[in-house]
């Protein structure tokens, strides 16, 4: 079964202009998909679920106020940032992957669906310049690295509900990680938003300052 757009008002209030916004991301992946792999082809049946409704479980867990940066570190092909930034059209987000084939990828997605509050950069996390609020993350490295690399990139401002602080996208047994990075991260379940067997044993994990 191919899922469409539409999935996503099962979960999400949104406005006319989010609605096209989000029907119109699945076609442009795909135009995309076919010149520069940014996706697993075979995973495109399932976009809608595993890289959109994945992408905004964060929404589940905070929603951002306008005005706030987001980091997107290691963003790949625009996950979990450009769906956020259709979500939150008044947040600034700093999309950022050391691959530049898919931050050509994320620029052209994101200037396609006139998202002026997307800037996709090719760098490495630690030369990225400014603060942010929070930094999100899909599956990257381990909470090790990501608190090493992000150690530097916080705004001092807080004025969301919940403390500045790290978003990660993470899945399996993370135990070990938590273990050695000697951190008490905050997760929610992420079937317990979307009720789809892909996400078993994946979770929100959000570490605050």
């Amino acid at each position: 079964m191919k899922f469409t757009a539409a999935i996503l008002s099962d979960y999400f209030k949104l406005t006319d202009l989010q609605k096209s916004q989000f029907e119109k991301l699945g076609p442009l992946y795909e135009d995309w998909n076919s010149k520069i792999n940014v996706i697993s082809r075979k995973d495109m049946d399932n976009f809608y679920i595993h890289h959109v409704l994945h992408s905004l479980s964060i929404a589940k867990v905070i929603s951002f106020k306008p005005k706030t940066r987001i980091l997107d570190l290691g963003t790949g092909g625009g996950f979990p940032g450009i769906p956020l930034a259709i979500m939150f059209p008044e947040c600034e987000f700093v999309l950022v992957d050391s691959i530049g084939k898919k931050i050509t990828v994320v620029n052209a997605v994101a200037e396609a669906l006139d998202l002026k509050n997307v800037k996709g950069i090719h760098s490495r996390a630690e030369q990225i310049p400014g603060k942010f609020e929070f930094i999100v993350t899909r599956a990257v490295a381990s909470y090790s690295d990501l608190v090493y690399w992000t150690r530097n990139k916080y705004s001092e401002k807080e004025f969301n509900a919940i403390p500045n602080g790290l978003l990660c996208l993470k899945g399996g047994d993370l135990r070990t990680e938590i273990r050695e990075a000697k951190i008490k991260p905050i997760t929610d379940e992420i079937i317990s938003f979307f009720n789809f067997e892909h996400f078993k044993e994946k979770v929100v994990s959000y570490l605050p300052l």
